[in-house]
């Protein structure tokens, strides 16, 4: 259960700024809101969770420096905010000196968005694959100590799109509307090389923030100081959950940890408790609600859980709706694919278009395959072979090797077939032999094209008992 802390939150009302851990990884980025100036620090060379170094070298206005150790995310923090209402949203980034007095931090961002938190989607897998770009960013070399959306309030200078060695570090004016979740990166590019953590002050701006500064991003999100649930892939890095991001900061007596793994409403398993476990790390692939309870010298305890779903590579079951075999249509043939998870996921067959939609209708009698996608990046399935029993509407006895012959594709699933071939008089040419098929001749002579008949009987079990069946189609021999 999310909690609202509004006594504890009255403490930042006497507070300049909003204090807030560093999280280098977007899988829990920190929530923040507008009602107050935010604190971070970039703690020196950072981790590399989000953009494979390897992989992404340029995602938008990122772009990975020629020094093999210049990534696109390195010394880097990330934060998430929702829209509260409608409207226009900004930020400043201001950089502040470093303890001896001197600035040398040069801070770059993005803003990725807007998602929809109702739809399950893993934003951080598509916003480290490359597949989700930026739509605000800076990585000019800033020549003032700050960055940002809106208008820099050291020269007035306007945002403006992106235009790489413009030599502008302000970004146009964000136009929210309530309830979309954004994610902010950012990155502190003049001490990639170095272990010095740097700090700087986040500020919100725009017409919004002018209008109520407490309503123009939705402030219960920061309640959620776990960050929002994730949707992770087996094999991911680990996920560092942190209880000092919570409304009391540092001001922690005692820590819980607790796992509800089945996500029922009952929290099983204590992982860890004590003074000193702010942080709790979950290896893969070990899903489940996981919840804190933190005492603090203010009051009573506070309390946030997150969810973590860990998806493999998905697997499905075919089920024929329609052909010979399982229903009494013999054309078109439909099946349905039903996977082994409840993922977000996408199917193909015979290598086609992916589609959302599980049912694929006139699907090709004969051997067809299928695989399946993960939609959040966990993986694409092998092709799974399946075969639909049921006839081809034409043949070509051409000798080129496709589609030479004529036959019931899958007659060996079938219960005692028998396959007949008339002319269109009605006049039997042939009692197939399953094994080989027709090939167009009557006494050895080819048959023009034109249409012909078949009549194929055979026993189908229905509910335990067999029942005589008899199907009579034409086809057409094109030569």
């Amino acid at each position: 259960m999310r909690a609202l802390f509004s006594a504890i939150c009255c403490f930042f009302l006497f507070s300049i700024a909003v204090c807030a851990q560093n999280s280098p990884d977007c899988r829990t980025a920190i929530p923040v809101c507008a009602d107050a100036p935010i604190m971070g620090t970039t703690d020196g060379s950072g981790d590399i969770d989000d953009f494979d170094p390897e992989v992404i070298t340029q995602t938008g206005c990122l772009e990975k420096g020629s020094n093999s150790s210049a990534n696109i995310e390195h010394n880097t923090g990330w934060y998430v905010f929702r829209a509260g209402t409608d409207g226009q949203i900004g930020f400043d980034i201001e950089a502040l000196p470093n303890p001896g007095g001197v600035l040398t931090a040069e801070w770059d961002f993005a803003v990725y968005g807007p998602f929809d938190q109702t739809t399950g989607q893993n934003f951080c897998t598509i916003v480290g694959d490359g597949t989700a770009q930026p739509i605000r960013c800076n990585y000019e070399t800033n020549d003032t100590g700050f960055t940002g959306i809106g208008v820099n309030p050291v020269d007035g200078r306007e945002g403006a799109p992106f235009v790489k060695q413009s030599q502008n570090t302000y970004d146009e004016w964000l136009d929210v509307t309530a309830g979309e979740i954004y994610y902010l990166y950012i990155n502190n590019y003049n001490t990639n090389f170095d272990d010095d953590p740097e700090s700087f002050i986040l500020t919100f701006t725009g017409t919004s923030v002018e209008d109520d500064q407490n309503t123009a991003l939705d402030c219960t999100l920061r309640d959620e100081f776990l960050g929002l649930d994730i949707v992770a892939c087996e094999g991911d890095p680990d996920i560092v959950l942190s209880a000092q991001n919570s409304p009391v900061g540092p001001n922690i007596t005692n820590v819980t940890w607790e796992l509800d793994a089945d996500d029922d409403g009952t929290y099983e398993t204590v992982l860890a408790s004590g003074p000193n476990e702010v942080e709790y790390t979950v290896t893969s692939p070990n899903s489940g609600r996981y919840r804190v309870t933190i005492e603090h010298t203010f009051g009573n305890p506070i309390t946030d859980d997150i969810l973590i779903t860990y998806y493999g590579i998905p697997s499905l079951t075919v089920t024929i709706l329609d052909d010979l075999v399982n229903s009494d249509q013999t054309d078109p043939y439909n099946v349905e694919f039903i996977p082994d998870g409840d993922g977000n996921y996408e199917y193909a067959i015979n290598g086609g278009e992916f589609q959302d939609d599980p049912i694929f209708l006139d699907v090709p009698p004969g051997l067809n395959s299928v695989v399946i996608n993960d939609k959040n990046g966990c993986g694409t399935s092998d092709p799974v072979p399946f075969l639909v029993v049921g006839y081809p509407k034409f043949f070509t006895p051409n000798g080129d090797g496709v589609h030479d012959s004529w036959n019931v594709y899958g007659i060996d699933q079938l219960s005692n077939p028998t396959v007949f071939i008339f002319d269109r008089y009605g006049k039997l040419l042939k009692q197939l032999d399953p094994n080989l098929g027709w090939d167009g001749t009557f006494n050895g002579r080819d048959l023009p094209s034109s249409d012909y008949w078949f009549r194929l009987d055979y026993d189908r079990d229905d509910s335990g008992v067999m029942v005589a069946r008899s199907v009579r189609r034409h086809f057409s021999l094109v030569r």
